[in-house]
């Protein structure tokens, strides 16, 4: 891919309403533009990253026997008075009217639409369990939008929702979730804590959250220094120095960044939207139901702020927009640069800078957008040779040009 042809408008300033890194970085490296408060666009390589950040949120779901769907995101207000919701949710909920004065709002969540997807299905135990997903567009009218895309009006959301027996197979979903989650978070390369926190507007039993440990974060985490325990200290009230609830142990507290949630709704949903099933005793049951959700727009927030500096990104490899960034440092370079491009490109992901630049705005671009290996094409051409550069491990070497592809092999993954 052509530098030229793919639309990357970086910037030498961040906006002045940046106030974290991530927004910052996100914003100069152009992979974001704000609409308005709380309303971004993703840039096409923010929607590369977006792109690599779902592929790992499918292959997860999708190896544990979860089905993708794509629910609307216009929701009538029939089915939110049916569970309670649309005078219980707040201010958050985005409302709107029809040409006919019919109320709808804009889905911040969408238990109720899929509850009435599926019971419209579910007359006999043997249709359970099921496992539904989908990753969409949410919307929620934050009274005070900050920090990019930490706190949106507007954002893009996985989430899944189970349908049961019993509760005994809603808590092996909930193990189930709670285990892919994990793998999801460490495929992308972020450091995540599991917490237990409030069921908050969502509602139901049991909850937790995945927070990565940020000084930007919006919730403080109190954990324990001598076990697993960890709460979301608006759940738990645990300050520094008060004893682990578990195992007696000291707790400190630090901020975090929710990426993810989980949550046991139990039959919050299906008794009151009458989402019932014929069970083995030939009576009628209410389903038994969980939820579990990812922020997929905060999770690439998420991940430059734990993979950056003030000046530049480096993308963890599975969620890397590009594997390998060719710097051409003068014209007379770049018809070799686009051969290399062409030959590179039938195994790896290939971005090429083909603008007529100074090599200091080359180097600068590269180090900003972050990807994690370079291939400069400089002076050491006329020997033959390129500088590989390896980010991920503060190296670089000039490489015969004729063995860089084997050289590739042997450090690319």
């Amino acid at each position: 891919m052509k530098q030229s042809l793919f639309f990357i408008p970086t910037l030498k300033e961040a906006p002045k309403d940046a106030e974290v890194k991530s927004h910052r970085l996100l914003s100069r490296a152009g992979l974001v533009k704000p609409a308005a408060a709380g309303i971004y666009s993703y840039l096409p390589l923010g929607q590369r990253v977006m792109r690599r950040i779902e592929r790992i949120v499918r292959e997860e779901h999708d190896k544990r026997g979860c089905s993708e769907l794509l629910m609307p995101a216009l929701q009538p207000r029939d089915l939110w008075d049916e569970s309670g919701r649309w005078s219980d949710y707040g201010p958050e909920l985005m409302r709107l009217k029809d040409r006919k004065e019919r109320d709808f709002c804009l889905g911040p969540t969408h238990e109720e639409v899929i509850t009435a997807i599926v019971r419209d299905h579910l007359d006999s135990y043997k249709k359970l369990p099921l496992a539904l997903y989908q990753i969409q567009t949410k919307y929620r009218d934050e009274l005070r939008p900050r920090f990019g895309l930490m706190r949106g009006r507007e954002f893009v959301m996985k989430d899944l929702y189970t349908f049961s027996e019993n509760e005994e197979d809603l808590d092996f979903w909930y193990e189930t979730m709670k285990e892919a989650y994990t793998v999801i978070f460490e495929r992308m390369g972020l450091e995540t804590r599991i917490v237990s926190s409030d069921t908050g507007q969502i509602g139901g039993d049991v909850a937790h959250e995945f927070m990565v440990m940020s000084e930007v974060g919006e919730d403080t985490i109190a954990y324990c220094t001598e076990c697993s325990y960890a709460s979301n200290q608006d759940f738990s009230g645990l300050e520094t120095g008060d004893a682990c609830p578990e195992c007696g142990g000291r707790s400190e507290t630090a901020k975090g960044i929710e990426v993810g949630n989980i949550f046991k709704l139990g039959t919050k949903y299906s008794e009151s939207m009458n989402a019932r099933f014929t069970g083995r005793d030939g009576k009628r049951h209410p389903a038994q139901m969980g939820c579990y959700g990812i922020g997929i727009s905060r999770t690439l927030m998420a991940a430059v702020e734990q993979h950056s500096d003030e000046e530049s990104i480096l993308w963890p490899k599975e969620i890397r927009p590009f594997d390998i960034h060719i710097l051409p440092l003068a014209d007379e370079h770049v018809e070799k640069a686009e051969a290399l491009t062409k030959e590179l490109g039938s195994s790896y992901e290939v971005l090429m800078d083909d603008r007529s630049e100074r090599p200091g705005v080359k180097f600068k671009d590269a180090d900003l957008i972050g990807i994690p290996y370079r291939v400069v094409l400089g002076r050491s051409l006329e020997e033959g040779k390129v500088e590989f550069v390896d980010r991920y491990r503060g190296e670089k070497e000039l490489i015969p040009i004729q063995g860089l592809r084997e050289h590739l092999e042997n450090v690319i993954d």
